[in-house]
């Protein structure tokens, strides 16, 4: 719960605006500087509790135990609240959107990384490397591709087994590779219940499931490379960094736009619709963000988060700080008082709906378990959330037209604009 009430110290706030001086218009830049002085603490936010999250982990493989596991189970729920804050900056930025899938690529074939459940099967129509098992194996030999596995390193992963074969479900870092080596399967389908990995796996002393001392290796080289990662976004969003530069070059409408592509598209094709409708048309916990720590319901509400805090101008860093400044709230409500009155509302109703989907988890009916088959009253609750994000688009693209802005295009998602093409 204490995940969730941090988050509602953010929310009070973010509620409200600074206000601006009514004589002039509140200034573009001003809004594009406040954008990149968010990015930059909630990517060092990122860094900061990764960093937490590697020292965690480095103190359970020194000492594995339940106690010393669940610590670094901790650490990456933790790790995850300020990072899932920044995917609205994904989509209109072309270096995050290039990056990104280093860090949070989903769903991934597990297959690929250790040990599986019979029920995963031991072959996929479209991945050579679905149940390869780089843990138990030191040599990989699938689709006449070889990869020599012999030694698990940092490289290894980032330059050799990451998105192996041109397969983006071969996914071997980032936080959700760490997930799966932290929690395990989650084998209770749409049924209560995360992942339950032993902490013997990790054991050299007492190892279960064979080759711990190459999933240690594993564990720590994705660790390190989370923190690599994330090194390097924080400093592409410092003056002179690519990131801060192309935002730079785009203009002051063209930044204004590149605000606006990101809070449309996480809002409506990912979060509406990849991550949530897809979910529930499939009845597919396969589809859960993140599915192996049944922690969804929190990244899809720290997504929504990251949305309005792109629009009010503020973030809650995890030290308590509050980054403010000229915001997207100020100028639109000069420019047209009725849309902003509009925004405010959807964006309560979509923070009330993932409150509802939350407030569920706390009682055991997580994201995996609304979404479940003939669950009406989970269908009521998931279906709100899509249904507020798709309002929200909608009054997003109000304030495009209000500003003038043009060449602004959202990602979309089969789920919502062709869902007949799942069945």
């Amino acid at each position: 719960m204490r995940f969730f009430l941090f988050s509602l110290v953010v929310c009070l706030l973010a509620s409200c605006s600074s206000v601006p001086d009514e004589s002039s218009e509140v200034d573009r830049q001003a809004i594009i500087d406040t954008y990149i002085s968010i990015a930059q603490a909630s990517y060092e936010d990122s860094l900061s509790t990764a960093r937490t999250l590697d020292a965690a982990i480095d103190a359970f493989l020194s000492s594995p135990s339940e106690v010393t596991l669940q610590h670094a189970k901790e650490a990456w729920l933790v790790a995850r609240m300020p990072y899932q804050q920044t995917e609205a900056y994904r989509f209109g930025n072309a270096v995050v959107d290039e990056w990104e899938g280093r860090v949070n690529a989903w769903p991934l074939d597990e297959g690929l990384i250790d040990y599986t459940a019979a029920a995963y099967g031991e072959y996929s129509d479209f991945n050579y490397f679905y149940a390869s098992n780089v843990i138990a194996n030191e040599i990989l030999d699938a689709g006449g591709i070889i990869v020599d596995a012999l030694m698990i390193t940092p490289q290894l992963l980032a330059e050799e087994l990451h998105e192996l074969d041109g397969v983006e479900a071969n996914v071997a870092t980032g936080y959700h590779a760490i997930e799966f080596l932290l929690w395990g399967q989650d084998l209770n389908g749409t049924n209560p219940g995360a992942g339950e990995r032993p902490y013997t796996d990790y054991s050299l002393r007492s190892c279960t499931n064979r080759n711990c001392d190459r999933r240690r290796d594993y564990l720590k080289s994705a660790s390190v490379l989370l923190v690599s990662d994330l090194e390097e976004m924080v400093q592409n969003w410092q003056p002179g960094g690519a990131a801060y530069n192309d935002l730079r070059s785009k203009g002051v409408q063209g930044g204004l736009s590149t605000m606006l592509t990101g809070m449309g598209s996480l809002a409506y094709g990912e979060l509406a619709g990849e991550r949530i409708r897809l979910g529930l048309l499939l009845n597919d916990p396969e589809e859960e963000h993140d599915c192996f720590s049944d922690n969804t319901h929190n990244s899809h509400y720290y997504d929504a988060l990251g949305i309005k805090n792109v629009f009010m101008g503020q973030y809650g860093r995890v030290n308590g700080e509050l980054v403010s400044g000229p915001s997207l709230a100020d100028l639109i409500r000069q420019k047209a008082p009725e849309i902003h009155a509009q925004m405010m509302a959807r964006l309560e109703e979509t923070e009330l709906a993932m409150t509802a989907m939350v407030e569920e988890a706390e009682k055991g009916n997580t994201f995996d378990v609304l979404i479940g088959r003939d669950n009406e009253a989970g269908e009521v609750i998931i279906s709100r959330i899509v249904d507020a994000l798709m309002e929200e688009t909608r009054t997003i693209e109000n304030i495009i037209n209000a500003l003038g802005l043009s060449n602004v295009a959202f990602e979309g998602s089969d789920s919502l604009d062709n869902p007949a093409a799942f069945f």
